[in-house]
Order: structure tokens, then sequence, then C-alpha cells
């Protein structure tokens, strides 16, 4: 048996994707692709790290060693060809809260955040709840890809103070190639726009594509922060632990001000373990993962093609697949309906990505080959006239 066929049993476990069935579809007896984790174990090094951790009480204040930034120094190196200064790190319990600290930090309120939609969700949500204007620009999606709209963006970086960008992105997969990642750079630098780029999924690219880091585009990257973490790559949301890079200091001094603001002091006792293991000895795993990841690509691929007028956006990148019913001519209304009381599967209703989000649902596929096919099957009742 492969290692990621193996059922493991989430419900139970206070799981936000298994338990919380009832509190944000209104049904229980569904079948969970929603919420972005995996069902899979980590790698065995990481339960090891926190193993020996659990074995050596007392649990008291903890900080973040040199050893953990040299970690996650050495795998941009290794994975994405970046060399980062210890200098240029911070720490965060996650890329959402990152987000938020950061435009507190280098913004006003009033001020406007610019970022491209279909997006995800929380990307709306620290804008607008930190009292700054959102506004988007509409990716174009042509021929199954999402291109960006380069004179709406560049119009609406007049105007702007920070841009959030989903690199790769989230729903779709894209993965956004150095020239696209240069001429943002470059744009945003013109109007004197910091970006912030999102790079939470950097790590789950497929074969045929090649995730290039903002700041390694970038032309003088000064002015562009990433945001980091294994959470996604190993599954370890709950454990709290994320970085941010900057190489400008005067930029980091003034987001670790913010955070200081906010009382954040250190990271998780057991998300330190968790990343430096991650970081150090994770490698070999996260190979395995993709390859797996790309049969259960194959698998949704394959059964698509017997649903007229539903169709895959093909990913270069993540365990989220972002599918197309606009030709069915269904409202999101209907299809939700459908999928909830017909078929019993959970996904992400498109709608909650922003404009160009509308006739699409999102699917997790970081689940086990036997549960993947499960959920086309029910997709396939969905859409169906039985």
């Amino acid at each position: 048996m492969d290692l990621f066929d193996q059922k493991i049993e989430r419900a139970g476990t206070h799981s936000v994707k298994w338990d919380m069935l009832k509190t944000v579809f209104g049904h229980e007896d569904l079948l969970p692709m929603w919420v972005a984790d995996m069902d899979f174990k980590p790698p065995q090094a990481i339960l090891n790290a926190l193993d020996k951790r659990l074995k050596q009480p007392p649990y008291g204040y903890t900080f973040v060693p040199d050893s953990t930034g040299k970690a996650v120094a050495s795998w941009l190196d290794r994975r994405h060809g970046w060399s980062i200064k210890p200098s240029w790190l911070l720490y965060s319990i996650g890329v959402v809260p990152s987000i938020s600290v950061i435009i507190r930090a280098l913004s006003e309120a009033g001020q406007q955040v610019l970022t491209m939609t279909p997006v995800y969700t929380p990307f709306f949500q620290m804008v607008e709840l930190n009292d700054r204007k959102l506004e988007t620009t509409l990716l174009k999606e042509i021929d199954g890809r999402y291109e960006i709209d380069w004179a709406d963006f560049e119009e609406k970086l007049k105007e702007t103070s920070i841009f959030l960008l989903c690199s790769p992105h989230n729903p779709s997969g894209r993965v956004w190639t150095e020239e696209e990642l240069n001429k943002m750079s470059l744009l945003c630098r013109e109007h004197d726009v910091i970006i912030i780029s999102d790079e939470i999924h950097s790590d789950l690219i497929y074969r045929h594509a090649k995730h290039v880091p903002t700041a390694l585009a970038g032309d003088l990257h000064e002015h562009i922060i990433t945001l980091v973490a294994p959470s996604k790559t190993f599954n370890l949301a709950g454990l709290q632990a994320s970085a941010i890079i900057a190489s400008d200091q005067e930029i980091l001094e003034k987001i670790k001000a913010e955070q200081t603001r906010l009382g954040f002091f250190t990271l998780n006792t057991f998300g330190i373990a968790a990343m430096e293991a991650a970081y150090t000895e994770g490698e070999e795993w996260l190979e395995s993962l993709i390859t797996y990841l790309e049969g259960n690509v194959s698998v949704v691929r394959d059964a698509l093609k017997d649903i007229p007028g539903v169709y895959l956006i093909e990913p270069d990148s993540t365990y989220l697949l972002w599918i197309d019913y606009r030709e069915t001519n269904k409202t999101d209304e209907e299809v939700q309906n459908v999928l909830l009381k017909k078929a019993k599967l959970a996904l992400e209703p498109g709608e909650k990505y922003g404009e160009g989000g509308q006739g699409f649902v999102r699917m997790n596929i970081g689940c086990s080959r036997e549960v993947v096919r499960e959920g086309v099957k029910r997709l396939k009742h969905a859409f169906s006239n039985q």
C-alpha cells in the first residue's frame, strides 16, 4: 500500500475539514473535499522531532533558534535556488496573520490594497478588516488558463500602496512565470508599491512547472515581502509556524514593531521543532507526495471527460483543483444544492473567491486515491439527470 493510501480517521479530532461540516454546509453526511489541508500523516522525521520534544518537558517560553533559520534558508536554496540571509527572516503563526500585520505596518487606514481575482478569500478579509480600501483586477481566463490583464493591473497600481500576490495562485494552481513576476515587480517599483507575495503553496509544484520566488524574479527586490510556511507542504497547519522574508531592514523593523504592538512573542514550541525537521528532512517525502498528487489529478481529469460542460482548469501546483461548470448553465445556488443534497459532497463554492469565481468549485485532492475516486463519482452524480 502506498504511504498516501492509508486511511486516517480524522473525525472527532476537532478537524475543521471533517468536524465542521454541519456548521459550514448545514449537513453532516458529506464527503469533505473543501478546506485546504491534507488527510496525510506528515513525514516520519517530523513526527520523530515532535515526539522527541514532547519527551523533554516542560514546555515553557521557547525562542526560535538559529538552526531553524538555517533550515529555512537551506530549503529555499535547494528547492528554489534562492539564497537568503538569516537577517531577512521574521516568524509568524501563519501566512494570513502575516498579511494582516504587514498591511498594518506598511500602510495607513483608507489606503488602497490591490489583488487579482479570483483569489484566496482571506486576501479580501485582511484588507477590509484593517480599514484599507480593497481594489481588484480580474484575471482573464483564456483557453483554460489564467492570464494577467496588464493594462488594468498597471492602471490600478497608480492609487495602490500594497499589492497582494498569490504565487502559486489559489484557487487555480497557476504558477506565474519568471517573466510575469519580473514585469509585476518592475511595475510595482515604478509606482512605489510594496508586494506581499504569499508563496505558501510554492513547494507543491508539478513536474511540468517551475516556481520562481517573486523576490528572485523581481528587479531590485527590496520592495518584495515573501511569506512561506511548511503548513501546506507537510500538513502542519495546526502547529502554526511560518516565516516572513524581507531584504529591506527598515521594512522588516516596521513589521517587527507591529508584531510587538499586537503582542506576538514567539512561535509554538512544537511548531519550531516541526518547521526545522520539515525543512531539513522532508524532501524525499515531498517528492513522493507530488507524484501521488499528480496521480490524483489524472483521476479527476479523466472523470470530468464524462461530465458534459464541466472542465478542469489544468493546475501547475497545489492539491486544490479549480473546476469550471459554466457551460452547464446551472447557477451557483443550483450546483451547491445538488452537491450537498444529492451528491453529499462538500466542495468550496467558487463565488467565495470574488469576481471571476462564479461558475466554479474548488476540490481538495490532498486525500487518498480511494476518496478522490469517490469524490468524482459523487460529482458525476451531481451533474447527472438521474
